[in-house]
């Protein structure tokens, strides 16, 4: 009887695991989804604001590169 005993305790704990994983893999995808709206509302606008005004500056970079070939 001692291994009925020994694998009634693994499955136990082992179903503790499997319901452990069932709780984190949602709740992870939950957090992750809040993040992402997160980003998306706050820093994205920011980071595309970052992006656009160093386009700018490289393309008058450019520019004044072009205005001194055609002199």
């Amino acid at each position: 009887m001692p291994h009925a005993i020994e694998f009634s305790q693994y499955a136990a704990s082992s179903s503790a695991a499997t319901a452990l994983i069932w709780w984190f893999v949602p709740l992870a995808g939950v957090i992750g989804a809040l993040g992402y709206i997160f980003w998306v509302s706050k820093l994205r606008g920011r980071i595309e604001k970052g992006t656009a005004h160093s386009v700018n500056q490289f393309e008058k970079f450019q520019n004044s590169f072009r205005d001194n070939e055609k002199k």
